[in-house]
């Protein structure tokens, strides 16, 4: 009589992480102060108004003119320090060239038409399509230009030669609204994207 032999068990096979730890810090403390930042320069920017327009009070943030600079300044060190960190991190890893290049115009054409026919598949997010590539530099060196024109703003004497890079300081402050409108809209393109493919928020949150 032969004995059955009970069938050997494999350990689960655990899913690759697609966002390593570091990132995810780093994304969602972005996160934090790019909203800051932004209901706070609003709140700013209605004690100025550079066009004919200003933004409700309920969507600013600071309370008044003080509270809102108070915030905005907490906030920038914060985007400054952590964005460094991030752009080093990426760099150090390789990871900043795996994931944005190549990217050329002509791919990223191919892949916006191709995402306008519904024909672009996002079923692996370990590799960004070129739209994605090109979206995400995008807002890298909008954030840049965002804080170079912040300081230019924050201290025109002191920081002349940076003032001079933006032409004045009106000049500085046009740069600065327009950047962060740049940055607004990719917000909203990526929330958009986000609640098209949630496994893309999964992985912010758990890396795989």
């Amino acid at each position: 009589m032969t004995k059955s032999v009970p069938p050997t068990t494999q350990p689960p096979v655990r899913a690759a992480t697609v966002q390593p730890w570091w990132l995810r810090v780093t994304h969602w403390l972005n996160v934090l102060a790019v909203i800051a930042m932004v209901m706070s320069g609003w709140r700013i920017y209605n004690a100025s108004p550079i066009f004919g327009f200003r933004f409700p009070n309920e969507i600013t943030l600071g309370g008044w003119l003080g509270g809102a600079i108070q915030w905005h300044f907490a906030a920038m060190w914060l985007l400054a320090a952590n964005g460094l960190i991030y752009l080093l991190a990426n760099l150090a890893s390789g990871r900043f060239s795996r994931r944005f290049f190549p990217l050329t115009p002509l791919g990223v054409v191919r892949d916006l038409f191709a995402a306008l026919r519904g024909r672009l598949a996002h079923d692996d997010p370990r590799h960004y399509n070129q739209v994605q590539r090109a979206a995400y530099l995008f807002a890298v060196l909008d954030l840049v230009l965002l804080v170079a024109s912040g300081l230019a703003i924050w201290k025109p004497v002191q920081l002349g030669w940076l003032l001079v890079l933006f032409g004045s300081f009106q000049g500085a402050r046009l740069v600065h609204f327009i950047a962060m409108s740049g940055l607004v809209a990719f917000i909203v393109i990526h929330v958009a994207m986000v609640a098209l493919v949630p496994r893309t928020l999964r992985t912010m949150i758990t890396g795989r």
